[in-house]
């Protein structure tokens, strides 16, 4: 099993970062946000570097995500194309999100 650690870092004004982090790995993956106004953020980018492929972080850092929108109770607009992608396949997300499964944001 491996030993996947996630937390939220908000950094100064608005950027913030869900960043996951592999036991005995020297690399992060991370999803970047931006807040955009009350009770709103949105997902930038999500990037795993090689060394962490195969392990599911990108999945475990949506999810991540998507638990502390329901706990803080903000939405996502969906910029990332991962992000939009993996919404798509789940319109049971769609009170997390400022837009339909498959709409695009702009």
């Amino acid at each position: 099993m491996t030993d996947l650690t996630i937390e939220k870092e908000d950094r100064v004004g608005r950027h913030g970062r869900y960043v996951a982090r592999i036991q005995g790995i020297d690399a992060e993956g991370e999803i970047t946000f931006t807040h955009r106004g009350p009770k709103t953020i949105s997902a930038d980018h999500t990037g795993v570097p090689d060394d962490m492929a195969g392990h599911g972080v990108a999945r475990a850092l949506l999810d991540f995500m998507l638990a502390d929108a329901r706990e803080s109770g903000f939405r996502i607009i969906p910029i990332c194309p991962y992000v939009r992608k993996q919404y798509a396949r789940h319109p049971e997300w769609a009170n997390l999100f400022t837009t339909a499964p498959g709409e695009d944001p702009y």
